[in-house]
């Protein structure tokens, strides 16, 4: 992210957040951990949804440090790039899916029923 418009974040500035919200911080850091924790989904399927959320929020911390922690959990680039495939249609599917909203609207804005 070496062109990114995004700042890299320092040590300085994660020390900062801390020191103004220690115990959030904390708690954050926690519930992440736990939330990443092997379970009934083992890390490397967390980190592909993790992955391909990230691609919907855009976020582009989210995007890197998830991208290098699946291959860390053993994701391959197939894999990674499905998965955000699979964000890619979702966010698209999310339009499609509103667009009844906008229809409906359109007709009421025109004086026609509600069908």
């Amino acid at each position: 992210m070496s062109d990114s418009p995004y700042p890299k974040i320092s040590a300085e500035t994660v020390k900062r957040r801390r020191e103004l919200a220690g115990e959030t911080f904390q708690a954050f850091h926690a519930f992440s951990n736990q939330v990443f924790a092997e379970g009934a989904l083992p890390g490397k399927t967390k980190q592909l949804i993790a992955l391909a959320v990230a691609h919907v929020t855009q976020c582009p911390y989210c995007i890197d440090s998830h991208a290098k922690l699946a291959v860390q959990h053993g994701a391959s680039d197939e894999e990674m790039m499905e998965a955000i495939w699979v964000a890619a249609e979702m966010r698209a599917g999310g339009a499609y899916a509103h667009a009844g909203i906008a229809l409906e609207a359109i007709k009421s804005a025109r004086g026609q029923a509600s069908s």
